[in-house]
C-alpha cells in the first residue's frame, strides 16, 4: 500500500476509487473522528456500510492506522469547496484526528496526537508538493456542514513546525463590524477577500447565514480565540494579512 514510513498498521477500508482523471492530492485535509474511541472509528471507515473513509487516521497516542492507499480517492470531505474545486477528495489526502467532538466534550488533542500530525504532514506534504495554504480543515471546504477539528486544534503549532499557513491573529477590540443582516460594499469585500483565499462563499454583497458560516470556519481556523460568526476587526484583519503573506502564485 502507497503510503508513509511512519503509520503503525494498516486497515484496508473498501470505501474507495480512482481519483478523477488528472487529479492529484493537492491537499492535505484534517478532521476529527466524532466518535467515543479511536477503534470505533476505525471500524467504522471500513465498514462498506458506512460508505465513508480516509487515508489516515491518528489516535490518542499518536499511532497512525492508514486506511486507504494515498494514489487512491478516499470518501472524506463529501459536499465541499476550496478554490472552485468541488471534489475535493479526488485532489487531497484525508487524516482523521481521533477526537469526541464539540457534541462529546470536545477534550484538547494530546500532544502526541500533534508530534504525530506534524510528522505526518510533512512527510505527506513534502512527497505531494503540497503548499503551506493547501493544509486546510474540514470546516473550510464545508462551513455549512463541518466545525471540525476545531477551535482548539492548534494551526498555530503545526506552522511553527513546517507545516501549514498562519500569521498570528489581529487582537480583539473594538472598531467597526459586520454581522447577519448587513449590506452593501463593505460586505462585498469582505465577501471577496474569503473567497480569494479560498472559501466558497457567494459575493453578493449581503451578509447573510451562508458568509456568517463561512466567517465561523475562517475563525475557527485561524482566529480561535472567538467563534461567532461576526467579521470584527480582528477577523477582518487577520484575514487582509493572511491573503498579503500568500506567494504571489496562489493569489494569481
Amino acid at each position: 500500500m502507497k503510503g508513509t514510513a511512519l503509520r503503525h498498521r494498516i486497515m484496508r477500508s473498501p470505501n474507495l476509487e480512482p481519483r478523477q482523471k488528472g487529479k492529484t492530492a493537492r491537499i492535505l485535509l484534517l478532521h476529527y473522528t466524532g466518535m467515543d474511541d479511536a477503534e470505533q472509528a476505525c471500524a467504522w471507515l471500513c465498514n462498506p456500510a458506512s460508505k465513508v473513509s480516509c487515508h489516515y487516521l491518528i489516535d490518542n497516542e499518536g499511532r497512525i492506522t492508514q486506511m486507504v492507499d494515498e494514489d487512491l480517492r478516499a470518501w472524506h470531505a463529501g459536499q465541499s469547496v476550496w478554490k472552485g474545486e468541488r471534489d475535493i477528495n479526488s485532489c487531497s489526502i484525508g487524516v482523521e484526528i481521533h477526537n469526541p467532538g464539540h457534541d462529546r466534550g470536545y477534550p484538547d488533542f494530546t500532544k502526541a496526537q500533534m508530534a504525530a500530525i506534524v510528522a505526518l504532514g510533512i512527510d505527506i506534504a513534502t512527497r505531494h508538493a503540497i503548499r503551506p495554504e493547501h493544509v486546510l480543515a474540514h470546516s473550510d471546504v464545508a462551513p455549512r456542514r463541518k466545525i471540525d477539528p476545531g477551535e482548539k486544534f492548534d494551526w498555530k503549532s503545526l506552522h511553527e513546525q513546517g507545516i501549514g499557513h498562519w500569521v498570528a491573529p489581529r487582537r480583539l477590540g473594538g472598531g467597526q463590524f459586520l454581522q447577519l443582516g448587513d449590506s452593501g460594499d463593505a460586505v462585498e469585500a469582505l465577501q471577496a477577500m474569503l473567497a480569494l483565499y479560498g472559501y466558497g462563499v457567494d459575493i453578493t454583497g449581503a451578509f447573510d447565514a451562508e458568509t456568517k458560516l463561512v466567517v465561523s470556519a475562517f475563525q475557527r481556523h485561524f482566529r480561535p480565540a472567538r467563534v461567532d460568526g461576526v467579521a470584527d476587526r480582528s477577523t477582518i484583519e487577520t484575514l487582509r494579512h493572511l491573503l498579503d503573506s500568500l506567494p504571489e502564485a496562489a493569489v494569481a
